[in-house]
């Protein structure tokens, strides 16, 4: 039973004060309610996230005027940095166009964390989407299987094949993509290892790993693993989610490949997308694998030289009616492609025909593939003062006009060296991904 200390505790909210008019009569005033201000956090109006989880902008200090107090110059210095212009390298080396790679997804705990939005599991599974479309836009005749990791396993999500769409649909399935444990890095790099082995010596082994863990839990010590990868001429490249961990530096440092911590999601997408171009051919075994294999170092000798060569085939495209079966998966297709050595029915090319084992291609595949053995050259920048000697008024490409050297907002130009042409910073883009130039096209 409450007091009446209690209870007028709880009705001291609703005490009205009286007050007397000029008759002498009590007149009740009513107290207005003061209205508390709700403290929230959501940095939408939906209350679709928070606040501290949004992107830090000084949206203050992004634009600003010249000295003429135009802010043109301050939007093209914005769209230059949006562009981003990377120097390349283009030195004709050996480059394996021929190329196997395990994709490995760090499936632990770590992965929820939202410091990559919504979380990194989530970001990291649409960048691997992007990642398998321009690979194999990239890379036709290469091949590609993705592994995952966690409560100290490893597991197969896709096995190794060169149709996009059989990883697309694996990175699709959210049922076996659930977080869970801490991941094991020996365990992922020895079924990267064993998926690979029994590839020919023509084809480069690669694995890239997206860590977001700061540990591992591994059955054995993995020294010996990275020892087996330098003896299999394995190149392992790690992207990290968290900070620098010092065994992934050493794996990535012993196997000749990169290892990065990203900075922030555009900085993600970068790192991962380094590994989208061929790395130069590996020379041979490295100093800690040939000590403890110089008998074997002819025949290793004599398998590159006897993979300088190999057979491809181009298939006929078939296009029937009536369905009949292929020889890959055993299935009713209308249409497919025959394999120009024993006739068999493929669905996809390219691919390795499953009864004689011929390597089946398309010319454009293969003219795609060979491309990045003679990277197109890099364009020269140039001042408005180094083009007096030639009228120049607009680019070569796209015919865009250039500011005239009077003013302050002078956008950079590019000259090829061969044929001389001026093009813009859009052009100078776009023929990194044409793989040719346009002036010297003409």
């Amino acid at each position: 039973m409450p007091t009446a200390d209690s209870e007028s505790d709880d009705d001291h909210s609703d005490y009205q004060p009286t007050t007397k008019d000029s008759k002498g009569k009590q007149k009740q005033t009513v107290a207005k309610p003061k209205l508390k201000k709700k403290a929230t956090a959501y940095a939408s109006k939906d209350g679709q996230g928070y606040a501290w989880e949004e992107e830090y902008k000084r949206s203050w200090d992004v634009v600003r005027e010249d000295d003429s107090g135009s802010l043109e110059g301050a939007v093209n210095q914005l769209m230059a940095n949006k562009r981003k212009r990377v120097i390349r390298d283009t030195t004709t080396i050996q480059r394996g166009i021929i190329r196997h790679l395990c994709l490995v997804i760090d499936l632990s705990l770590a992965m929820t964390d939202r410091d990559l939005r919504p979380t990194r599991l989530e970001m990291s599974l649409n960048y691997a989407q992007e990642f398998v479309t321009e690979f194999f836009d990239q890379n036709p005749i290469s091949q590609m299987c993705i592994l995952t990791t966690k409560d100290a396993i490893a597991e197969r999500l896709s096995p190794l094949s060169g149709n996009p769409v059989d990883h697309h649909k694996a990175l699709s399935n959210k049922r076996k993509l659930e977080p869970s444990g801490e991941p094991s890095l020996q365990n992922a790099l020895e079924m990267a290892r064993a998926s690979l082995a029994h590839l020919p010596p023509h084809g480069s082994k690669e694995t890239l790993v997206i860590m977001g863990s700061l540990t591992t839990c591994d059955p054995e010590d993995i020294h010996k693993t990275i020892e087996n990868l330098e003896k299999d001429r394995m190149r392992v490249s790690i992207v990290g989610l968290s900070a620098e961990v010092n065994i992934c530096k050493e794996i990535c440092r012993r196997t000749q490949g990169k290892y990065g911590v990203i900075m922030n999601e555009t900085h993600f997408k970068e790192l991962l997308f380094d590994s989208i171009p061929p790395p130069p051919t590996l020379a041979g075994a490295t100093t800690t694998a040939a000590a403890s294999a110089v008998s074997a170092a002819p025949t290793r000798t004599a398998a590159s030289t006897a993979a300088d060569l190999m057979q491809m085939g181009f298939p006929t495209k078939l296009s029937n009616p009536i369905p009949s079966l292929c020889a890959c998966h055993s299935q009713l297709r209308s249409s497919g492609f025959i394999c120009p050595r024993c006739g068999s029915k493929l669905c996809d090319v390219p691919t390795d025909c499953v009864i004689c084992g011929l390597t089946v291609v398309s010319s454009p595949h293969l003219a795609r593939s060979y491309r990045h053995l003679f990277p197109v050259a890099n364009w020269k920048e140039v001042t408005r003062t180094e083009l007096s000697s030639k009228e120049t008024s607009s680019c070569f490409g796209c015919a865009k006009v250039f500011h005239k050297a009077s003013t302050t907002t002078s956008q950079p130009k590019y000259v090829c060296d061969r044929c001389t042409s001026v093009f813009c910073s859009d052009c100078d883009l776009f023929h990194e991904q044409l793989g040719l130039c346009p002036g010297c096209c003409t």
